[in-house]
């Protein structure tokens, strides 16, 4: 029985769950869109809503041409 791809919401929970825990420690970039959506089994679509949410929610913060990285402080946790 095939499993079910993992939401948007999902992957931006993970993601922040692996921030926490410190696999991408503040000011680590992030994989690319492509390697997220290979890593998590989903569109690059997908992967880049994902990112996008981060965004929103202030966990990482995006640079023009060079990529996405975890903000400084875990805004959340203060």
């Amino acid at each position: 029985m095939p499993t079910i791809p993992l939401s948007y919401a999902d992957i931006a929970a993970d993601i922040t769950a692996r921030i926490r825990a410190g696999e991408y420690e503040p000011g680590a970039k992030l994989p690319s869109y492509t390697q997220l959506a290979d890593l998590y089994s989903v569109s690059f679509s997908t992967a880049a809503r994902a990112v996008a949410l981060l965004r929103d929610r202030g966990v990482v913060v995006g640079a023009p041409g060079r990529g996405v990285f975890v903000k400084d402080s875990d805004p959340q946790a203060e």
